[in-house]
């Protein structure tokens, strides 16, 4: 195999999908206070989501060591890796290690920073595999690659905001407020791979017009364009949203996904992520 692709399991790739994308998953950590999971193949979800919801101090993840990247990126001619936003997590930092590592005996590596995570990550392993099926050279991949990145847009929901309060990303008092009010803050990558809010949302209606106004204003062409949505244990809003978005836009392929571990450690139950 002339390329390996590689991604951190914030990608949420269903197992049918990393076969037939033949994607190499490098597992983050996960806490719940002093309790620890890998967020691999064989973390049971529904388990783990109890556990979160009944965790009352703070959730939060690591990175994978850089040793499970240069393992990876060892016995092939060339290796690309795609991680989490280098504003989020660390993994993109342990990767250029294992890159610098792998390197000095003889890899080739090309590491991508997604400046997004889940379904950013999804549509970039899903660019990437066609670029490679269609015979690109590794040059041509990575100019393609980051221009597309430069260019994606990933946007996300949050039914429940309790996450962002146990891992410090909002205000106790602000994340109870709007959750009274039945207020759904839409959030998104900044560009450069930071949250930012953009907008809010009351109600499912709400939601899906909002999340798909946000393709209209980003002026992109959606002819032949493949977008990504994600959701965690929503399957439902994503089948709406979808409908939505046939209606609207011309994409040629739709893919809809489960939100895998650390992904559903942040989208928290119910919620929504889009990336095209």
């Amino acid at each position: 195999m002339r390329y390996k692709i590689i991604a951190d399991s914030c990608c949420d790739l269903t197992t049918e999908l990393k076969e037939k994308m033949q994607v190499t998953t490098i597992p983050l950590n996960m806490t719940l206070g002093e309790k620890c999971f890998i967020d691999d193949d064989t973390l049971d979800l529904p388990q783990f989501m109890e556990e979160m919801k009944a965790c009352t101090t703070k959730i939060g993840s690591a990175s994978p060591s850089p040793m499970l990247y240069k393992e990876a990126f060892q016995g092939v001619h060339t290796s690309f890796a795609i991680t989490l936003s280098s504003n989020l997590s660390s993994s993109y930092s342990s990767a250029l290690v294992a890159k610098d590592m792998a390197e000095e005996e003889g890899a080739d590596v090309h590491v991508f920073d997604s400046k997004s995570a889940s379904a950013g990550q999804l549509l970039l392993v899903i660019k990437l595999r066609k670029l490679i099926d269609e015979g690109y050279h590794k040059s041509e991949i990575i100019s393609s690659l980051e221009s597309f990145i430069s260019k994606m847009k990933t946007y996300f929901v949050l039914d429940n905001l309790d996450n962002l309060v146990k891992n410090g990303r909002m205000n106790k008092i602000t994340g109870k407020i709007l959750s009274l009010l039945h207020i759904r803050p839409i959030l998104g990558s900044d560009g450069d791979g930071n949250i930012a809010l953009f907008t809010q949302a009351r109600g499912q209606n709400q939601i899906i017009e909002k999340l798909a106004d946000t393709i209209e204003k980003s002026g992109r062409s959606t002819e032949g364009e493949s977008i990504v949505i994600t959701h965690c244990n929503n399957p439902g809003l994503a089948q709406k949203l979808m409908n939505t978005l046939k209606n609207r836009y011309q994409f040629k392929d739709i893919h809809i996904v489960s939100t895998r571990g650390i992904s559903s450690m942040y989208a928290n139950d119910k919620g929504i992520i889009i990336a095209f």
